[in-house]
């Protein structure tokens, strides 16, 4: 019986922190843009990014333009590509870390607790476990994936890899919304 006790209070954990994070879109970032319409891109950039940087390291946008990433990881380290403010990445690298340690990620992609993990308990999706907000995607190595992005007219945007000490050493770059 205290089995089912621990287990039925793990679900109810996993269920509060899942609906936390969805409520919690881009990490209370709203005012960052939200996510585009792949059928109405206005332009298409590449970023390519290794083991310490991107490059491009700042990317002009306009209000309201919609944007497709195309983001090529030619390093060999898992990397992240994340729109949002200085804050919300400071916030999302303590998430990163914790996903590190309980081995949900490792340094070259998803790790096995990940894998193991039944995404799909008590008929609920565990999104806030799969890393998947709208503003980021995860990129393995020697991989190529997209994001599309519509900006808002905020300030002070970055793009950054918040993966353990990648920011640090300068994951990092500028969004000048002209």
């Amino acid at each position: 019986m205290k089995a089912k006790s621990a287990f039925l209070l793990f679900v109810a954990s996993l269920m509060f922190s899942a609906s936390a994070a969805m409520a919690n879109l881009s990490h209370g970032n709203v005012d960052i843009g939200q996510p585009g319409d792949s059928q109405k891109v206005d332009r298409i950039i590449e970023v390519k990014m290794g083991d310490s940087f991107f490059e491009p390291k700042s990317i002009d946008v306009k209000p309201d333009e919609t944007i497709r990433f195309v983001l090529k990881n030619e390093g060999t380290l898992l990397h992240e590509f994340n729109i949002g403010k200085a804050a919300a990445h400071a916030a999302h690298q303590k998430e990163m870390a914790a996903m590190f340690q309980n081995g949900s990620l490792s340094p070259t992609g998803k790790g096995q607790a990940m894998s193991d993990m039944d995404h799909n308990m008590v008929g609920m999706k565990m999104d806030g476990m799969a890393h998947n907000d709208p503003n980021s995607v995860l990129i393995e190595p020697g991989t190529t994936k997209e994001l599309v992005w519509t900006f808002s007219k905020s300030t002070g945007l970055e793009f950054a890899c918040n993966v353990p000490g990648h920011y640090q050493s300068g994951m990092v770059g500028q969004f000048e919304v002209k």
